[in-house]
């Protein structure tokens, strides 16, 4: 069992930046897919990057440009560097992993493991 923790999110006004950071529980290069996701209130959860384990990475058209997805095996922790963030970035986060190798990588069911969330808020 993968136990996912995030960490990093805030409240930021339009422009700034913040980096969350996903500490795995377990061997963390093991894990072929991990991925952030963001939901906001009342819309359906949407994929923002991901990455394998052969450091391949994919971001959402609306990430793209802004922000940066990495990870260090070493410190099993994902990270997610998100700059000139925008009001509409505002969301809950969730990091999560696959057990396997995956069809679909920006589709939740996809995944077997996910974290709790943390929360980012950019103001205008």
């Amino acid at each position: 069992q993968v136990q996912l923790v995030e960490s990093g999110g805030g409240s930021v006004q339009a422009g700034g930046s913040l980096r969350l950071s996903c500490a795995a529980s377990g061997y963390m290069y093991s894990l072929p897919y991990m991925a952030w996701f963001r939901q906001a209130p009342g819309k359906e959860r949407e994929a923002v990057a991901t990455i394998d384990s052969y450091g391949r990475t994919g971001l959402a058209d609306s990430a793209k440009g802004r922000f940066t997805i990495s990870k260090d095996n070493a410190k099993n922790t994902m990270y997610l560097q998100m700059n000139s963030l925008k009001p509409e970035d505002s969301a809950t986060y969730y990091c999560a992993a696959s057990r396997g190798w995956v069809v679909d990588a920006l589709a939740p069911a996809s995944y077997n493991y996910w974290g709790q969330g943390t929360q980012v808020t950019v103001s205008s």
